[in-house]
């Protein structure tokens, strides 16, 4: 979609910002919790006023406090601003004005750009009293909302509208093909600084504070000539691990994004190895039915000696899975990131290939011939026919009669000659055996 305004939600921590930014965008996607500082990086949606299709930002809330991750915060902010076309100046109305808004405040009007004062958390009677609070601050438009209840979002709305010229709606230019690909991994794996170097900016935090990154922010970008959504997520630790509520509140968001996506990119940092939580995002995203990338990052830190030893333990441990391509990259230089592309759009294509029924009975009849099932008690197992049931992952139905005696070692020799004559790259594939009756 092709946005031509931008308008960013600014204010102090706590004052109900991406609540608004759900609101107005009407999805669930800012995580939104009562814990201040939950939003770090810009997170960015749409929102549709009288067919006009604007580009809305959630930004991290303004702290007084020096600390790296506060200033890294603040710069995602500053880069928010600089984007503006109407800033929403978003305030407390229940716990009143602060000193923290009057300083926001003059450094917002120094910007000379549109400036929308939103009183939100107002009572029900209309939030008079808020508003006699943050006359003191002089903007000319100010609007009162509860942005949790629902109320005054129309008018707000109404007063967005009323900032910018007037629009003829925007049509569509993004192609319906855009590949959603989940960045999944440990925390500090380096999954961020992938998707900065994917989107040449500096888009999301990275830092080397494990858990930096708690949403899951989606963001739109282009390799040469095709769109990708690439959607950084929060650092998935072992579940004994979490005891943080921001933190759980992070991985179901993770999860949430695994099921959105097309295909899943596992980081993997060479310098740590492969280790057991990272075969569980594995297992995580082929029980999900996701195509599967797998990219060994931080890979020019290591010695040869190193690399000959991670390159024989990942063919050990991964070896269950050798129908998934694995990179090995640095998110930091680039060096391997554009080879993935080729594997991303393999396994898109994978999961959602077609699979005519005469086409798969004939490679069945085929699989049948040169291996055909064993006896079950002395009775033979017959395997009639097969058809697609669905996509993502490819789902092959096949009938017969006895199938549910079929030892597993059988299931895996149909599975990976199903893979290899439909040339399967990077999906998984699901059989599924019906009885005759």
């Amino acid at each position: 979609m092709q946005l031509s305004y931008t308008v960013v939600i600014i204010g102090r921590t706590n004052v109900g910002k991406s609540t608004l930014f759900n609101r107005l965008t009407k999805t669930r996607d800012a995580l939104v919790a009562n814990y201040p500082g939950l939003t770090r990086d810009r997170h960015y949606g749409t929102m549709v006023i009288h067919g006009r299709h604007l580009t809305l930002v959630d930004t991290g809330g303004i702290e007084t406090a020096t600390t790296p991750m506060v200033q890294l915060t603040l710069k995602q902010t500053e880069l928010a601003l600089a984007e503006a076309d109407l800033v929403l100046f978003v305030v407390d109305g229940h716990g009143g004005l602060t000193h923290g808004d009057e300083l926001l405040a003059k450094k917002l009007r120094k910007l000379a750009k549109p400036l929308l004062l939103v009183i939100n958390k107002i009572d029900i009677d209309g939030g008079q009293n808020q508003r006699e609070d943050f006359h003191s601050l002089g903007f000319a438009s100010m609007v009162t909302i509860s942005a949790e209840h629902n109320r005054g979002i129309a008018n707000l709305r109404q007063h967005i509208a009323d900032k910018l010229p007037s629009l003829d709606t925007e049509t569509s230019d993004i192609s319906p093909d855009t590949i959603k690909i989940a960045l999944l991994g440990k925390p500090n794996g380096g999954k961020s600084t992938l998707a900065n170097f994917l989107l040449k900016e500096e888009r999301v935090i990275a830092h080397d504070q494990p858990g930096t990154t708690r949403d899951s922010l989606a963001m739109d970008f282009s390799y040469r000539g095709k769109n990708y959504t690439i959607i950084d997520t929060a650092g998935i630790r072992r579940r004994s691990r979490i005891t943080d509520p921001i933190e759980k509140f992070s991985i179901a968001k993770t999860l949430g994004a695994i099921a959105t996506s097309d295909v899943v990119l596992l980081l993997i940092d060479a310098t740590e190895n492969i280790a057991d939580q990272d075969l569980k995002l594995i297992n995580l995203t082929l029980d999900e039915g996701k195509a599967l990338v797998i990219a060994i990052n931080k890979w020019d830190n290591l010695a040869s000696l190193q690399k000959d030893k991670i390159k024989s333990e990942l063919e050990r441990r991964l070896e269950f899975i050798d129908f998934v391509d694995v990179h090995f990259i640095s998110a930091l230089h680039g060096s391997g990131v554009g080879n993935l592309f080729k594997s991303i759009d393999r396994g898109y294509l994978g999961a959602k290939k077609t699979l005519p029924t005469a086409e798969l009975n004939k490679i069945l009849a085929m699989a049948v011939t040169n291996n055909p099932p064993p006896m079950v008690q002395g009775r033979e197992v017959k395997l009639r026919y097969a058809h697609l049931g669905h996509h993502s992952p490819p789902t092959v139905i096949i009938h017969g009669t006895r199938v549910s005696s079929l030892p597993e070692n059988y299931r895996r020799y149909l599975e990976k000659f199903l893979r290899r004559a439909l040339d399967l790259s990077g999906t998984p594939i699901k059989i599924i055996f019906k009885a005759k009756n």
